[in-house]
């Protein structure tokens, strides 16, 4: 038995000194204040929406966009409607966007949907845009978003991404846990990065990519799963520092139920497996060459991945052998395992904890939400065990969720 507790001992140091740089991340985003730079320039703007049967949403999300505090003129929205059964396509011109439809059996999925429309708008207006904001069509934008990636151009900035909040935060603990790890993920890790000067990730919408800079890297090229996340790999393996941009601000529908969140994550961690084969060597390579974004992407793609797998693999054998052998004693076995979990526990608890009390009066819900959330956070967070197991046996796969919140920005005012 002293086997196992030293195999957890190990696990858990592994964990914690893989992941210590990110618990400074807080104390980082607790002293970071940055005032952004005015941009007196005016860019211009193409923002890009991929959309597959949105036409209960993609409405709101166009209108808050033309109901930006920045010139009407410059700003110009483009839809893909990609593989669409109902009538997105419709919607988004009556809301007064450009509409390409994509019909492309094969090629499924929001990175080969987000291609197909930068390279129709190049070919179609190639001298409108200075750069170009990538958002969901169930996205709703704050009015000060586009003024605020301006300023983020004006900077030198060549891709941001941006504060990630939540529409549906008080849908159900679901949307409210899965909404509580982006708020993280923006205030505690892209935040800090920031204020410390290095690279941050894109976190699938609501990004900015320069005009000058989609033409150097050859239009966009990002496949896998998690396409997002291979961007900002690829960014940081070519030096191309991605900046964070506090005051732009989306708001993200959240899968509102349990079965919509599973599959969501199994796709996201197949991804992760799909990077880890593809990137990993050069991601090592270029953090041994003194990388700290390249080291910072490979700790958020690597150890937690597969000290998960690990842990599991390890219980079940030591479960094998305590049931069959005798040589352990299997209530000793989950003794150890119930450890492990109780410190995961704690660890996300007080995570959540942090996130929620510094960003109470940006999540929209009720109180008695926000608090119980912190409670069920590391709960939801403990389902990634078997999701990481599952999405090794299972065939890659892109599928549309359902978006049905009718909020519009006026319940955000």
């Amino acid at each position: 038995m002293k086997s196992i507790n030293v195999f957890v001992s190990v696990l858990f140091t592994i964990f914690t000194l893989s992941y210590l740089y990110q618990y400074l991340y807080i104390f980082v985003a607790w002293l970071g204040r940055r005032k952004p730079k005015k941009n007196e320039k005016k860019n211009r703007f193409t923002v890009l929406i991929c959309a597959r049967n949105e036409e209960l949403v993609i409405k709101n999300c166009i209108e808050s966009i033309f109901a930006q505090n920045y010139p009407r003129e410059l700003i110009k929205v483009c839809v893909c409607a990609d593989n669409c059964t109902d009538e997105t396509a419709e919607s988004a011109r009556t809301a007064g966007a450009t509409v390409y439809e994509r019909s492309n059996k094969k090629q499924i999925g929001k990175g080969y949907a987000l291609e197909y429309l930068f390279e129709r708008v190049m070919a179609d207006d190639p001298d409108f845009a200075d750069a170009f904001i990538i958002f969901d069509a169930d996205n709703i934008v704050d009015c000060e978003f586009i003024s605020s990636m301006n300023d983020m151009l004006g900077e030198g900035y060549n891709v941001s991404t941006c504060y990630r909040n939540t529409k549906n935060y008080d849908d159900s603990l679901v949307a409210a846990c899965s909404g509580l790890w982006f708020l993280r993920e923006s205030k505690y890790l892209n935040h800090a990065r920031m204020t410390l000067g290095s690279g941050c990730a894109v976190s699938g919408t609501g990004f900015m990519i320069s005009k000058p800079y989609l033409e150097k890297i050859g239009g966009w090229h990002y496949h896998i799963l998690i396409e997002d996340i291979q961007f900002s790999v690829e960014c940081a393996l070519s030096d191309e520092r991605i900046g964070y941009c506090r005051n732009a601000i989306v708001y993200d529908e959240q899968p509102a139920r349990f079965v919509t969140s599973w599959n969501q994550r199994i796709r996201w961690c197949k991804g992760y497996f799909q990077l880890l084969q593809n990137y990993s060597g050069k991601l090592i390579k270029k953090m041994f060459k003194g990388s700290f974004t390249c080291f910072d992407m490979f700790m958020n793609l690597s150890p937690a991945y597969f000290i998960s797998i690990v842990a599991q693999f390890v219980f079940v054998i030591g479960l094998f052998v305590s049931f069959f052998t005798g040589r352990m004693d299997y209530i000793e076995v989950l003794k150890a395992f119930a450890k492990l979990l109780l410190t995961g526990y704690l660890t996300l608890f007080v995570v959540g904890a942090i996130t929620t009390a510094t960003e109470w009066k940006h999540i929209r819900a009720n109180p008695i939400i926000k608090l119980v959330t912190v409670i069920v956070f590391p709960l939801y967070m403990s389902t990634y065990l078997p999701i990481t197991i599952i999405s090794l046996f299972s065939k890659p796969s892109w599928k549309p969720i359902e978006h049905t919140s009718p909020k519009t920005m006026k319940d955000f005012g």
